[in-house]
């Protein structure tokens, strides 16, 4: 009798049917953020040495990539922009027809469906490359940087995005948002946190991709420390206290132990970005022959919503499509 259970765990393994109706974690198509960056100028598809597959995008080359995605059935987009010049303050980040305010409007001409979403940061548009407005001395004033990521995001809901995802990780700028959206009859709006964004190693490749690296010192005064997992909870409720609609766990392959802890603990929805530096190293070690890179990236996304992620950032998410279609 003891036996028993050991064989009947054998024999649901040994049939793949069986296994398939048995599975306790099943990826979607849908649970997938495709990121595009988006460049001024015209004809512009402009590959990313460093992240194979990816690219920057000029306004007018972006309809056939949104196409490609709703063929696909991949439902959202994260707009990211890159811009022609850049100031102290950041200015080309909230003007009506900036790079990311122009894609938003061609998105949602060409898939009106197609779910926008849009980067609110300063790093893009910043001369100095932080995610904030900069002091005499070098630091970042947190405080005067939330007006101005409320300005970005103001003028995101106006060109017409689904949903804002403010990424600098300043202190109350999720409130300040919040406020300055329904002040402005925007309060349909919602808002995606970066809640827990850790100051990682792996962000080299979106730096590459955004031009988006500080020129001078790091982000460490305002990203989160990597060994921290009790500062991230309290990050995480704050946003919410402050109106945050979906929290978000960044990177996620090195914090599946802080996708987990936030899921319990707040049972709130819960985003996951799978980072530039953890697609380059499966693609890099997948041209090499060194892993089956089909399976690396769908074990690895499996396991970030298997953590707890209702919605994953991909990469990936085009590749993904594509596997999950011919099941």
């Amino acid at each position: 009798m003891d036996n028993f259970p050991t064989l009947r765990m054998r024999r649901l393994r040994s049939n793949e049917t069986i296994r398939s109706m048995v599975r306790e974690t099943e990826l979607s198509v849908n649970d997938f953020i495709y990121p595009l960056f988006v460049v001024y100028g015209r004809d512009k598809k402009i590959p990313i040495p460093s992240m194979p597959g990816i690219y920057q995008f000029s306004v007018d080359k972006l309809k056939d990539e949104i196409l490609e995605l709703k063929e696909l059935g991949v439902p959202s987009v994260m707009l990211f922009g890159i811009p022609e010049t850049k100031d102290s303050m950041g200015s080309s980040g909230y003007q009506d027809n900036g790079v990311v305010q122009e894609a938003v409007k061609l998105i949602k001409d060409t898939a009106p469906e197609l779910m926008v979403i849009t980067d609110v940061c300063m790093c893009e548009y910043t001369d100095h490359g932080h995610c904030g407005l900069i002091d005499a001395d070098g630091t970042v004033n947190n405080d005067a940087s939330l007006e101005l990521l409320a300005k970005e995001a103001l003028s995101h809901a106006k060109a017409g995005c689904d949903m804002v995802a403010p990424s600098d990780m300043m202190d109350g700028r999720v409130g300040f948002i919040r406020k300055c959206l329904d002040d402005n009859n925007y309060s349909q709006i919602p808002i995606m946190a970066y809640s827990a964004k850790y100051c990682s190693s792996f962000y080299g490749p979106f730096r590459d991709a955004a031009d988006s690296a500080p020129k001078f010192g790091d982000r460490k005064t305002y990203q989160m420390d990597p060994p921290n997992i009790l500062e991230a909870l309290r990050e995480v409720s704050l946003d919410i206290q402050e109106g945050a609609d979906i929290v978000m766990v960044k990177p996620a392959m090195a914090y599946l132990d802080v996708i987990k802890a936030v899921k319990e603990k707040f049972g709130y929805p819960t985003t996951a970005y799978n980072v530039s530096g953890e697609y380059s190293m499966i693609k890099a070690a997948g041209a090499c022959g060194w892993i089956d890179e089909q399976r690396v990236m769908k074990e690895v996304l499996t396991s970030i919503k298997r953590a707890g992620a209702d919605l994953i950032i991909s990469y990936f998410a085009k590749d993904i499509a594509r596997v999950l279609s011919r099941k």
